[in-house]
């Protein structure tokens, strides 16, 4: 038995696939890979991935006039099974069994998961609309064969923000984090632990998008966000602490996680070449809680020279980052430019 779903899938396209394809179509340039949903695309599937949507799943990509007749060609040669595996089965999405060798062009591809065309350039709205799982349905996955480089080209184009615009999302972070850390203190001091509990959350799930953005790695969706995490180069030393605070059981200690978070992320920040300040946390005023410096967002804001980032507003950001909203995020159709 294969020991992933992206093994699987290479050997199901070099030895079944392929030669079907190939044999009816020499010449014709072709990419074949494990892109789109799935645990295996990230390299994340287990024993309990294979309940569901798991098994013999391919894109192949050809030119966009053979789409029809590839896909006809190979539900009427396809095998019933390989390596002990069904080819036809129904999927959550799709409830009829069929093969599952998508077949598209690269382009309509990378249409369908992002919203936007990336054969061409990118417009600020464009990037801001992305979310890291949208892209990593394209990058993220394992390619098999990529005869003209289309989609080579496609995934160096998506590979990241431009500096500006990442610049702007960083400081996106900080800010929404400097608009909640007060409240740590301020909901554990009144007696709320609850209320102080949900803040450490939504503040700690912030600070793992930030270190994402700071190491320049798209985020999946947050099944994945703490795996991901913890396979940065820094991502343990964010990790402990964060862990730290979303178990804590006084709000002091959620607090005091949070903050040694922060002042790790500050420094992963300098590391990327990115400015920022000594210390990211200081005092909420004349209150016992813990703040974010207002320069940690300056400092970031300062060093943008485009000038349609430079309009961007403060602290909205991309797609994923002013809304938490699955059916939204998982939908290019519904995701909308921010307001500026």
């Amino acid at each position: 038995m294969s020991r992933s779903g992206t093994e699987l899938s290479r050997a199901y396209w070099s030895d079944v696939v392929e030669p079907l394809v190939r044999g009816r179509w020499p010449g014709m340039p072709c990419a074949a890979g494990r892109l789109g949903s799935g645990s295996d695309v990230l390299g994340f599937d287990d024993a309990m991935s294979r309940d569901h949507d798991w098994g013999l799943r391919l894109n192949l990509l050809v030119p966009v006039a053979a789409v029809p007749e590839v896909d006809v060609h190979l539900a009427s040669t396809l095998p019933d099974s390989f390596r002990g595996h069904p080819i036809r089965f129904a999927t959550t999405w799709e409830p009829v069994v069929r093969h599952r060798v998508q077949v598209d062009s690269a382009r309509d591809l990378a249409v369908s998961r992002l919203g936007v065309d990336p054969t061409g350039d990118l417009g600020i709205d464009d990037w801001l609309s992305l979310t890291g799982q949208a892209v990593l349905e394209i990058v993220g996955g394992a390619v098999f064969a990529d005869d003209d480089g289309e989609l080579d080209g496609i995934r160096r184009r998506l590979q990241w923000y431009p500096d500006d615009l990442w610049r702007h999302l960083v400081a996106t972070d900080w800010a929404r984090i400097g608009q909640e850390l007060p409240f740590v203190g301020r909901t554990g001091e009144r007696g709320d632990d609850l209320g102080s509990r949900v803040v450490t959350g939504r503040l700690a799930h912030v600070a793992m998008h930030l270190a994402h953005l700071l190491h320049r790695r798209w985020p999946p969706y947050a099944k994945w966000l703490g795996t991901s995490l913890s396979a940065l180069p820094a991502g343990e030393a964010v990790t402990r602490p964060l862990t730290d605070a979303v178990s804590a059981a006084r709000w002091t200690d959620r607090e005091a996680g949070l903050v040694q978070a922060l002042r790790v992320l500050t420094g992963i920040q300098r590391g990327a070449g990115l400015p920022t300040v000594d210390d990211p946390v200081e005092p909420f005023w004349d209150r016992p809680f813990a703040g974010v410096r207002e320069q940690v967002v300056q400092v970031l804001e300062d060093s943008v020279t485009d000038p349609e980032v430079r309009t961007l507003a403060r602290g909205v950001g991309s797609a994923e980052q002013w809304s938490a909203n699955v059916d939204l995020l998982v939908d290019a159709a519904l995701r909308r430019p921010p307001v500026r």
